[in-house]
């Protein structure tokens, strides 16, 4: 493996220091360790430079990270194009998004994992490289829709710095909000666009398949396992790995997983042999994890590990401004692919989409331009284009329904209501599978 070439590590700790340089001495062909940040400019004008890892404090008492975002400041100035790992012993996870906002590379927090550091660094390294190839890289065209309402503005000042990093990222939201749309888009603006994202149902893979469908399988671990097979995590080697509705994966798989996290290799089923994946992660999920940890369901540390940076996008009720834009681009798009003349809304109709509270979000917006261009024979749609369902607000004894249709979408929205959107438990409570339970919710447009 050839090493790069130089790194500047920041600590007043001279035993982090210390200990550091031995760990990177296989990596780098120099290595200078700085014990205060004072003579950093210095050596930045008279070194050829490809990373540095620089300490959040500097002075004694201190832990405020002022320091470090001050140098970080100081080092961006004079070479703005040079990535900086932030070093801290506070796992404080609102400081580091602050570090990164402003220009930082990526952050790893004290006590350090060997690996991981190595890993962040050596990253930082082949990003640099890239980034001055990127006049000749061809330009992702973005198919995320960010809107004009302040949320999605701030979201996205949000992502375009995180993309560049390799932090793990947790997605949360509510059904139908984009978290896997949001997820692509990390990865098209990541340094590793030119690899694949791998996306996994978490809540459609059923238990006894688990470690062959991430991890993969030897040939004969089992009855069908006629040929080796690779899991997700290594097809996903080198680029993004996209694990949606992480908080339906059962309690005693969950170790399993963090595992393959923390150790950044897998061992297929049947198989000794760990194999080393370089992946950046992204979970997602509607579930309140915290409030998942408290109840027992959910590991503490392996929401810890997937969740460096969270994400939350808010819901389209939250969005009024962007729903008609939205509602127009759908309608577009349908329009040209059922082979229809292009419509336009009328001011009733805008008025309508406004006001409904759209509890599916995109996804159910997007289904109700669908139908309305089906339907549609004039080139306008109206309001009488536009029929919604109510959400659940009653006791299902006091609910007319008319169809088998409409009491089995009644049973499963009050259900995930009773389970607060924890889809293992609707499950159970319906007594049907997870696969099942997603294919309706699907059907339904929840």
């Amino acid at each position: 493996m050839s090493k790069q070439k130089t790194i500047i590590v920041v600590d007043d700790n001279k035993g982090v220091l210390s200990a550091v340089k031995l760990l990177l001495k296989n990596h780098f062909d120099q290595i200078i360790t700085l014990s205060s940040p004072i003579t950093l400019p210095t050596v930045l004008r008279e070194e050829d430079v490809q990373v540095v890892l620089l300490d959040m404090n500097f002075s004694s008492g201190l832990n405020t990270g002022n320091e470090g975002l001050y140098w970080l400041h100081e080092i961006k100035k004079a070479q703005p194009t040079l990535p900086v790992v932030l070093f801290t012993a506070y796992a404080d996870i609102d400081l580091a998004v602050r570090g990164i906002k402003e220009g930082a590379t990526d952050f790893i927090v004290k006590p350090w994992d060997n690996t991981r550091l190595t890993e962040t660094l050596l990253s930082a390294c082949r990003n640099t490289s890239r980034n001055k190839k990127k006049a000749e890289t061809p330009q992702v065209v973005s198919s995320m829709y960010w809107g004009e309402s302040n949320a999605m503005k701030r979201l996205r000042s949000l992502i375009e710095k995180v993309a560049q990093t390799d932090a793990n990222i947790l997605i949360t939201g509510e059904n139908g909000t984009g978290k896997e749309m949001l997820a692509r888009e990390i990865h098209a603006l990541s340094n590793r666009c030119r690899h694949d994202m791998i996306a996994v149902d978490m809540g459609a893979i059923t238990e006894s398949l688990f470690e062959s469908e991430l991890f993969g399988h030897r040939k004969g671990a089992f009855t069908d396992a006629r040929t080796d097979r690779a899991g997700k995590f290594e097809a996903a080697h080198e680029g993004t790995l996209f694990l949606d509705e992480i908080g339906n994966l059962p309690y005693h798989l969950q170790a399993k997983l963090l595992t393959a996290i923390q150790s950044r290799s897998v061992v297929r089923v049947g198989s000794n042999e760990p194999i080393p994946v370089n992946i950046r992660l992204i979970c997602a999920t509607n579930c309140d994890l915290e409030g998942m940890v408290s109840e027992g369901k959910f590991r503490e540390d392996l929401l810890y590990r997937i969740n460096t940076i969270h994400i939350e996008i808010p819901p389209l009720r939250e969005r009024n401004e962007d729903i008609v834009p939205l509602a127009e681009q759908f309608a577009e798009r349908f329009c040209k692919q059922y082979d229809k003349e292009t419509v336009t809304f009328s001011a009733a109709a805008k008025e309508k989409l406004r006001s409904h509270p759209w509890y599916g979000n995109i996804r159910e917006l997007e289904h109700a331009v669908e139908k309305a261009v089906i339907i549609n024979e004039n080139g306008i749609l109206n309001e009488q284009h536009f029929h919604f369902a109510r959400k659940v607000t009653t006791p299902m004894a006091k609910t007319s329904v008319s169809t088998l249709e409409e009491m089995e979408l009644l049973m499963i929205q009050k259900a995930i209501e009773q389970c607060n959107g924890n889809l293992s438990a609707v499950a159970a409570q319906l007594g049907i599978t997870r696969q099942t339970l997603y294919n309706k919710m699907k059907k339904f447009g929840l």
